[in-house]
């Protein structure tokens, strides 16, 4: 049985799926299994999998007959998945020699549920570390710890899946799964899950996974409805903090964040589509009145004048409507 699987999607990502595709080749150990997920591409990337298949050991391609999405083809590699481990990499990022080994080295000694990485931000030929906003590094650590204070940035605002390495228990009988019907945001969702019902973290000091930026084909350059998915992935968030034994401690934290939210696509709404922009305001406006009232007072006296004073206009309208 492999000690690690490594599932990665695959959308018409030709241009970089070569440097991906070699960094899982120089990455490739006796106990690693490589899950090469082709959520239906249409350019040359089915191509490359097929000739690159053969150069890394232990790897499998499995196609979607449609485009499923990212949070799909993220769980058709979790069910095809037979490691004690699994860990993420899209289709257009890639890893440094040896960064896979160093990953399960870490989680295997600290014994914990999911352990976190920096990464290397790659825009063009700039590179910059980013690090994980955890409080203690390469020791173990209570999730919960990793979410409030709602005043600072915490780990649940390091919305990253693939910087990480995640016990396969927490995959178990379907759990651990991400939401398909999100084509967006669905990683933030994820990331405060995990957070809420694992037991044991930790941060590992290590930055060997490259997230590459401003590539044309990534969903953050997109500018349709799927845009707007973060609205249904923070109902849902804020719905289970709500019922969560901690809600009094974390729904500020979760209110903040999806005020953020809002108000960086609100920043940017003029980039999207005529019927996306209208669409937009029209439903944080609904999404500022299901938010608990006082929580969001009490938000939007701590933001920034230039947010708080979008939110407020936003929050306004919905209750002269």
């Amino acid at each position: 049985m492999p000690k690690l699987s490594v599932v990665v999607p695959f959308h018409n990502v030709g241009p970089y799926a070569p440097d991906t595709l070699r960094s899982l080749a120089d990455n490739a150990d006796d106990d690693t299994e490589f899950l090469l997920i082709d959520d239906h591409s249409t350019d040359e990337t089915p191509d490359l999998l097929d000739r690159w298949k053969s150069r890394i050991p232990q790897a499998t391609v499995i196609r979607h007959e449609t485009n499923l999405g990212v949070a799909q083809a993220r769980n058709t590699g979790i069910d095809a998945a037979t490691g004690d481990y699994i860990t993420f990499l899209d289709g257009d990022d890639w890893y440094a020699p040896g960064h896979l080994r160093a990953m399960v080295t870490g989680i295997h000694r600290l014994g914990v549920d999911f352990a976190r990485t920096d990464h290397v931000l790659s825009t063009d030929r700039t590179r910059q570390i980013r690090y994980a906003p955890a409080k203690v590094r390469d020791a173990a650590m209570d999730p919960r710890d990793g979410i409030a204070p709602s005043s600072m940035i915490t780990m649940v605002d390091y919305p990253f899946v693939p910087f990480g390495v995640y016990s396969a228990r927490l995959f178990e009988n379907g759990t651990g799964r991400f939401e398909t019907k999100l084509r967006t945001a669905e990683d933030r969702l994820w990331i405060w899950r995990l957070h809420l019902n694992a037991t044991s973290y930790a941060a590992l000091s290590l930055h060997g996974v490259f997230y590459r930026r401003g590539v044309t084909t990534s969903l953050t350059q997109i500018t349709d409805n799927r845009q707007l998915d973060f609205i249904p992935s923070y109902d849902l968030l804020l719905d289970e903090v709500s019922r969560d034994r901690d809600a009094d401690r974390f729904l500020p934290k979760a209110v903040r964040t999806y005020c953020a939210m809002i108000a960086f696509h609100m920043a940017k709404s003029d980039q999207y589509e005529a019927a996306v922009g209208k669409r937009l305001r029209r439903d944080v406006t609904d999404a500022l009145r299901r938010m608990p009232q006082q929580v969001l007072d009490e938000t939007l006296t701590t933001m920034d004048t230039p947010r708080s004073t979008v939110l407020k206009s936003l929050r306004d309208t919905g209750k002269a409507a």
